[in-house]
Order: C-alpha cells, then structure tokens, then sequence
C-alpha cells in the first residue's frame, strides 16, 4: 500500500466507483493532508458504513452526502423570460448594468428583482442589484466584500469641535485607524465573535481564524473610509429621542475583510462547477440550500456579516475613547448580503449586492460623496423594490476613468471648495466619481423616508 490515498483504496474499502470518489480524494487533499493513509482509511470506512451520523461534518459531511443524497451537477439553461422586476431612476443606470440585472432575470432559480437608482455593472449581480431565489444562494450575488455595512455614531459635542479641535480629530483618524491588506493595530482586541462555531465547524473558515483576529478593527481598500462630520436631525419624530438640531457624527464604511475575501472566493469556485451556466453568467452560478456547501456557505457568509460588525464595533469603541466621549446613538447597516425574507407568501433568498435593506421601519445610512451629505433614512417597506434601497450615490466614472480624468490636484480642489480634509485616498476615488445623491434619493423617494444628514468634514482612507 503506497503513502498516497487513491481512488483504489477508496474502492478496496467498499467505495462505490462514482463521484464519491473524487470528493473523499479533493477532501482529504484539502483537509487532511497530515493524516497518515492509515488513519483516513479508518475514518473513510466509518462514514461509508454509517454517513447519515456525518451529514454537517466540516470535512466529511460533503463525503457523507456523496454517498446518501449526491449532488446532480448538471447544464444549468437560462429562461426565456425574465421574472418580475422594478428599475428605479432607470434613466440614470447604464445599459450594462440593467443587461446584468436582465440575465439574473433569467435564472431558472429567480423570483423576482429589483435595481436600485445607484445601480453601476459589476461581476454576477450589478452593483444595485437584488434578486429573490427559491432554496439557492448566489455567493457573487452576495460579493466580495461579504456584509460590508455604514455604521454612524452620534456624540454630545458641539459641531464647533470639527474646526476648533480639527488638528487632535485629523490625529486620531490619521494614528488610530487602519486600511489597506497590511495595515493593523499594534494593540489588538479580543471580540466574541471569535467563539463563534464557524470557526471551528467549518475546515476553510478555521484557517482564516488569525487572519481575521489581526485585521479586526481595520478598514479595507477602495472606496472604504472612516470620517467625522456634521450629523443634521431633520425630524423630531425618531427612534433615539434626540432633539431636531446639529451632532459631531463618526461614519465608516468597510466589511468583512480577507475573512469575506477568502469565503466569497471559495464558495464562488464550488458553485461554478456545481452549477454550470452558459459563459456569460457563469458568476450567477449557485449553491442549493440543500446541499453541504449551500449550508456551510450560508453560515461562513453570516458569520462573515457578524464580523464585518464586529470590525465596526471596535472602530467606534477606539475613537469614541478617544474622544472622550459616551455615544448618543449609533445607527448600522449591511448590504452585499443574503437574507431570507417572505415574497408574495414564499419564503425567498434576497440577495442585496450594493443595496441597503429597507423594511418597514428599518433605519439605514446612504452615503453621498466626500463633497456631499449622506442621509439617514427609514424604511418605507416597498415590495417592488424587494423592501430595499441604495447604498450610496453609486458610480458616474470607472476607477480606470477616474485615473484618466481626474489628478490629485483636481480633487484637492474641490475638497477645498466643501471645507474637506482628505486623509489618503487615491485619485480612483475622487469625490467627481460619483453621481448626484440629490438625484439618487430622489428617485427613491418611495422606498425611504429622510430622517436627517451626516455632511463629511474630516475623511480618512487607504493611502
């Protein structure tokens, strides 16, 4: 017998010559390299005489399920027809970006859709895209950046402070926050979101676990940021009592980090060759909600969301600090995320890609630009729009336009024009970039309703 497992081995055990044998082997391969061959063929003949005691297994659940209840891979054909959908602001949204949305439509697996009036092209899903599934989650429908989410804290100090005290705020963003792939506090925090079971249920998720403990805390790259600014209560009528009238407000922007980056990549590649579709959606491809990588997929995605959370939490808790001060109210939201929600009676996957959720009563962040105000929304609960709204004012310019269009000079002058001070960014990110968020709320005047501002002073973001 040689040092190597083979499909042999699995077949001398009792194996049957199917797939079942090219999963234990891509398994072991990936999990369980160290083992010696003795003691995986030990283990193998244990799940092949009793795999329903292995089903949930993080190693050998997916081998488990090989043999009782296998996963038909199998051409995936899209429909002919496109299933019910809503485009708001659609005059603003480019062709590519509807396209997106157009063939998502199609899905043997969809229900319904939704664009939101930021909406810009992207991989799978459009940026602004939401689209209801029956039983199957679209790891790309999701992204990337997995539960990347605002989080606005409110302060008893007087709005005096952003010029008064401009040089210790402009301080502590530019000292205590971190951005970027390597960038990460010298003192580092526990949270409890590292007892989480994820952590220890799931092979993959295990081997981010150090990863995700250096970089909590830390903001990542693009269009990510950490600022002070003005925050303007418009409506008296709000969930924190506050009084109409002007606060110091802290906003930040970031998600789930190489956490979210690892997972989507994984689970993205799994789903592509469990569900082949034609070359020109094949980022749509999905994991079915029945399946081990459906399920595991599901739990690394929401414990992904929780430390995205997780990161902002420690964010706030270190400036606020340093600030001396106790926060009033602290107002979050997700998106680039999948929730399961009713849809005309039927219990659906609602994939947000760039889109804020906005359920009845539900309070959000929609940020502007750096030269322009965010709003602080609630709600409205519109079923057209799958209970959902923009994430911001979205992109007018490619990062690759930005570069050709715009200097850093150009954007240090406008910055000026709004009393602004940029801490890093790149040109790829210059406030030109993005469309009119006067416009954009105003085709969405149906799905949200304005509770107040949060107006940028002081920005901080990757260098």
């Amino acid at each position: 017998m040689g040092k190597k497992l083979s499909g042999k081995d699995l077949i001398k055990l009792g194996f049957p010559k199917n797939n079942s044998i090219n999963i234990t082997l891509g398994q072991i391969n990936r999990y369980h390299k160290r083992l010696k061959k003795e003691q995986i063929l030990q283990q193998a003949a244990l799940v092949l005489a009793h795999p329903e005691e292995y089903i949930g297994d993080g190693v050998w659940g997916k081998i488990a399920e090989s043999l009782t209840d296998p996963v038909v891979v199998k051409k995936q054909v899209l429909r002919s027809t496109r299933v019910p959908h809503t485009i708001y602001g659609e005059n603003e949204i480019d062709d590519q970006a509807k396209y997106q949305l157009y063939d998502a439509l199609k899905l043997p697996i969809a229900v319904a859709g939704a664009l939101m009036p930021d909406a810009h092209s992207g991989y799978g899903l459009p940026i602004g895209g939401v689209l209801a599934t029956d039983n199957a989650v679209i790891p790309y429908g999701v992204g990337v950046d997995i539960g990347c989410r605002m989080s606005l804290t409110l302060y008893p100090i007087k709005i005096s402070y952003l010029k008064g005290k401009k040089h210790q705020l402009v301080n502590i963003l530019s000292e205590h926050t971190k951005f970027g792939m390597y960038e990460t506090h010298d003192r580092k925090h526990d949270h409890a979101i590292f007892s989480h079971p994820a952590f220890t249920d799931i092979p993959l998720v295990k081997r981010l676990k150090d990863k995700a403990y250096k970089q909590l805390g830390t903001s990542g790259g693009g269009n990510h940021f950490v600022e002070f600014g003005s925050v303007s209560i418009t409506n008296d009528e709000n969930e924190w009592n506050l009084k109409a009238g002007e606060y110091l407000g802290l906003l930040s922007h970031s998600g789930s980090r190489g956490l979210g980056a690892n997972i989507a990549k994984h689970y993205t590649y799994l789903a592509t060759k469990q569900c082949p579709l034609p070359k020109h959606v094949q980022h749509l491809a999905w994991l079915d909600l029945n399946t081990h990588d459906g399920q595991e997929y599901w739990m690394a995605m929401n414990l992904a969301g929780e430390y995205a959370q997780a990161c902002h939490e420690n964010i706030h808790a270190r400036i606020s600090k340093l600030l001396g001060a106790k926060p009033l109210v602290n107002i979050a939201n997700h998106h680039n995320f999948a929730w399961k929600e009713e849809i005309n009676g039927k219990t659906c996957i609602v994939h947000r890609k760039g889109a804020t959720p906005a359920a009845k009563g539900e309070l959000g962040i929609i940020p502007g630009s750096m030269r322009a105000p965010g709003y602080i929304v609630r709600g409205l609960g519109n079923p057209d729009s799958l209970q959902s709204a923009s994430h911001g004012a979205g992109r007018l310019h490619s990062r690759r336009k930005c570069k050709e269009k715009f200097t850093q000079s150009s954007i240090k002058k406008e910055l000026a024009t709004h009393d602004v001070t940029l801490i890093g960014g790149g040109v790829d990110e210059a406030p030109m970039a993005y469309k009119d968020i006067t416009k954009v709320m105003a085709n969405q005047q149906e799905l949200v309703e304005v509770l107040g501002t949060f107006t940028p002073k002081i920005v901080r973001m990757d260098k």
